[in-house]
């Protein structure tokens, strides 16, 4: 009862922690937008009005998260899977995050599998995941995201791949853990962001409702690399 209070408790802060920065963002965009301060200034105006789409966009995908894995635990949600074709999704992305990364982000593309037999709109949800935490957990000069495609016997092999700051050994065991970043923002560990801890946990749920698996590979300093494996 403890634990679970703990979680509990993990999983409120960063919450509130989480939602409290774009919130503050959007009313503060829409205070300007309504006040009329901006009407004579086109670019500043179109400015606020993506600062405000953004912020709730991100409050969204947070929200579908959370409801996402609520489905999947109590099994309620069917993927529903079909050839799914790469190389168009991996531009879109590749397109979305070197606009809106904050730091140099170069991405490569090598894909021996043209296609997955995927539902597309999670395995876009999953790639965006691990994209966005290599941007997330890698230094500040930037860093270089190649994401890989092969096929095996059983398997359609989906690789991301990340020269950032890795992922320690006792880390790599706990990190599809649900709520693992909560914890962490509670501790108020200055070198690991805040979240909610779900990032990963829906990666290896979604992962699971597609029976297929997902693998971490890293050295710390070095590099990190995801493995998503579809069955074909």
């Amino acid at each position: 009862m403890n634990k679970i209070f703990q979680i509990r408790e993990d999983f409120t802060y960063a919450m509130i922690h989480d939602m409290k920065t774009p919130l503050s963002s959007i009313f503060t965009a829409l205070y300007f937008l309504h006040s009329g301060r901006l009407d004579n200034k086109p670019e500043t105006k179109e400015k606020y009005y993506t600062i405000a789409e953004n912020e709730v966009d991100h409050l969204l995908t947070l929200t579908n998260k959370v409801l996402t894995l609520s489905k999947l635990e109590s099994h309620k949600l069917e993927m529903n899977r079909e050839d799914v074709p790469l190389e168009p999704m991996v531009e879109n992305l590749t397109v979305k995050f070197t606009a809106k990364a904050q730091k140099p982000v170069r991405f490569t593309a090598d894909l021996k599998a043209p296609a997955v037999y995927a539902d597309k709109e999670y395995l876009e949800e999953i790639l965006s995941n691990l994209i966005d935490n290599a941007i997330k957990y890698s230094k500040p000069e930037g860093v270089d995201i190649r994401i890989r495609s092969e096929l095996n016997e059983k398997y359609t092999v989906v690789k991301v791949h990340d020269n950032g700051l890795g992922i320690s050994e006792a880390d790599q065991r706990t990190i599809f853990n649900k709520y693992e970043r909560a914890a962490a923002g509670r501790k108020k560990n200055k070198n690991r962001p805040s979240g909610f801890g779900l990032g990963l946990n829906f990666v290896q749920q979604v992962m699971h409702a597609h029976e297929g698996k997902v693998f971490v590979s890293s050295i710390e300093g070095e590099f990190t690399e995801f493995a998503l494996l579809f069955p074909r």
